[in-house]
């Protein structure tokens, strides 16, 4: 029988720590909740996957920032397609910042 569980549970940590949950994963796809607690990415530092990277935040707000200048202000219900190799950074997030976050491999 399948167990079940919740999405919002376990949501504690400390400030400027980040929690990460496979929730579901398979050669092409894997989807994570990650929780952002006051977080921002480290200075001089960015993400550059080789794959896509849809984001939503189920709670909380976020602020992305990109390589070539652009920021984007995320709450609660927002959702966006980071396409493959497009650097980005957490400029910062809210305490208890929830994301659903979907890797698209291949």
């Amino acid at each position: 029988m399948p167990t079940l569980q919740n999405i919002f549970s376990s949501l504690s940590g400390e400030p400027g720590s980040e929690s990460f949950l496979t929730l579901f994963e398979t050669a092409g796809v894997k989807i994570e909740r990650i929780v952002s607690h006051s977080h921002a990415s480290p200075k001089n530092f960015w993400y550059d996957q080789e794959h896509a990277e849809w984001v939503m935040v189920l709670q909380g707000e976020a602020i992305l920032a990109f390589e070539d200048g652009k920021r984007v202000s995320m709450k609660t219900g927002d959702y966006l397609l980071i396409p493959k190799n497009t650097r980005h950074r957490v400029e910062r997030t809210s305490d208890k910042t929830e994301w659903l976050v979907i890797h698209v491999k291949g």
